[in-house]
C-alpha cells in the first residue's frame, strides 16, 4: 500500500483519493444524492468516504432501529478539529441512532499516561459539555468510560481477543507492545458492543471517524466477520472525514496550541491566532498578491470557511473567487474568518454555560 496509517501517530494524509484506492473506501460523493438533509461536511467533501453506509441509509429511509457509536480521547483541549465527528453524531440521533459514545480513559491510561480521574475530568469538562452546547440529546444516549461500563461490554474484549493473532495486530499497527494490544481490543468492544443481545442488537451502526482511525475499524469489521456465528453481528459502517488542518497547515494538535482554536478561546485569542499563525495561500507582497493572486485551495482561512464557517455556497465562491484573482488580500480573508468564528464561540459559550446544568443526564446511568 501507498500510504500507512498509525492510529496512534501523528497522520498527515496528503492524497485522500489515493488512501480510498488503497484502503477499499467507496467515495461518499456518490452517494450524497441518497443522503436525507446532508450536513455541510457532507455537501463539501469533508466527508469523503464509507464504507457499508447503504446499511444505515436504509435503517433511516425505513426508519428502522440503527446506531451511532464513536469515541473521544480525554488527553486535551476540545476544538474545531473535533467538531465534524460531533456534528455527525447529532446528526445521526436526529434521524434516529441510539447513541454510544465512550470515553476512552482506559486507552489514555494505557497509551498516553493520563489517570483515569485526570482523563474523566477532561471528558465532562472540555468534551461532554461541549458536545451538549453543540446539541446533543440525552434520549436514546449511552456516555460511558471504558473503566466503568457493562460486564458484557467488559467481556467482549476478552472474548474476541481468540478471533485474532499477534501478528495480524502487529501488521496493522506496527511495532506494538501490551498497552496497545489491549486499546485496540477495547475498540474493538466499543464498536461492537451495542450489537449484543443485552443491548438491543443485532443492529446496523455507523462509526463516524476521521481518516486517521482507518486501522481501528478496518480491523473491527474483520473481527465482526469472524465472530458472526457467536454473537451475529453486522459488520459496522463507517464514515471517514478529511483531518481539518492546523492553522499552520498540518493537524490539528491539543498538544500544539497554535494549531488549533479552541471553544473556550476569547475573541482577543482567536484573532490573534489567525492573523499570526493561519497558513496563508497568498503572495509574498501585496502589490505581487494583487497582480498573481492567491491559492484558495492551500490557504487554512479559506479551508476553514469551507468546512466550518460558511454554509452559503455563493458566498463561498465568491470568496474563492476573489481571492484566486488577488482583489481579495490575505489579512481580509483572515478577517472573514476571525468575524466568522468568534460569532460562532460567542453563542456556543453562552450555550456551554447552559449545558453544564445538564450534564448529570448523561451520565447517571454509570
Amino acid at each position: 500500500m501507498n500510504q500507512q496509517i498509525d492510529p496512534w501517530g501523528q497522520v498527515n494524509i496528503k492524497n485522500y483519493e489515493n488512501l480510498c484506492k488503497d484502503f477499499g473506501i467507496e467515495e461518499f460523493s456518490k452517494i450524497l444524492h441518497k443522503i436525507p438533509d446532508p450536513t455541510l461536511a457532507m455537501r463539501r467533501g469533508v466527508i469523503f468516504g464509507h464504507k457499508d453506509f447503504e446499511l444505515v441509509l436504509q435503517a433511516i429511509k425505513e426508519k428502522k432501529d440503527f446506531i451511532m457509536m464513536t469515541g473521544l480521547m480525554p488527553s486535551g483541549t476540545f476544538h474545531f478539529g473535533h467538531k465534524t465527528v460531533v456534528d455527525q453524531m447529532i446528526y445521526y440521533q436526529e434521524k434516529g441512532a441510539e447513541c454510544f459514545i465512550t470515553v476512552a480513559d482506559i486507552e489514555a491510561y494505557l497509551t498516553r499516561d493520563i489517570t483515569l480521574e485526570k482523563a474523566r475530568e477532561i471528558a465532562i469538562n472540555e468534551y461532554l459539555t461541549n458536545y451538549i452546547a453543540l446539541g446533543l440529546k440525552p434520549k436514546k444516549m449511552n456516555f460511558y468510560f471504558q473503566s466503568n461500563w457493562k460486564k458484557e461490554y467488559n467481556n467482549l474484549s476478552k472474548f474476541i481477543s481468540k478471533r485474532t493473532t499477534f501478528n495480524e495486530i502487529k501488521s496493522i499497527y506496527g511495532d506494538t507492545n501490551p498497552a496497545k494490544i489491549t486499546s485496540a481490543l477495547i475498540q474493538v468492544a466499543d464498536i461492537l458492543h451495542p450489537q449484543l443481545k443485552e443491548f438491543g442488537g443485532p443492529r446496523p451502526t455507523v462509526v463516524p471517524v476521521g481518516a486517521d482511525q482507518l486501522p481501528h475499524i478496518n480491523f473491527t469489521r474483520d473481527i465482526a466477520t469472524r465472530a458472526r456465528s457467536e454473537f451475529n453481528f453486522i459488520r459496522p459502517s463507517a464514515t471517514f472525514n478529511i483531518l481539518i488542518p492546523g492553522l499552520r497547515g498540518g493537524k490539528m494538535s491539543s498538544s500544539i496550541t497554535e494549531s488549533y482554536i479552541a471553544f473556550t478561546d476569547t475573541p482577543e485569542t482567536v484573532a490573534k491566532k489567525i492573523r499570526k499563525y493561519a497558513f496563508s495561500g497568498g503572495q509574498a507582497t501585496i502589490e505581487e498578491h494583487r497582480k498573481k493572486g492567491g491559492d484558495p485551495n492551500i490557504d487554512v482561512s479559506y479551508q476553514w470557511l469551507r468546512m466550518l464557517f460558511e454554509p452559503d455556497d455563493k458566498k463561498l465562491e465568491k470568496i474563492y473567487n476573489e481571492y484566486k484573482s488577488g482583489k481579495l488580500l490575505t489579512g481580509e480573508l483572515k478577517e472573514i474568518l476571525i468575524e466568522k468564528v468568534n460569532s460562532f464561540l460567542k453563542e456556543h459559550q453562552r450555550k456551554r454555560e447552559q449545558a453544564k446544568k445538564h450534564i448529570d443526564k448523561f451520565i447517571l446511568q454509570e
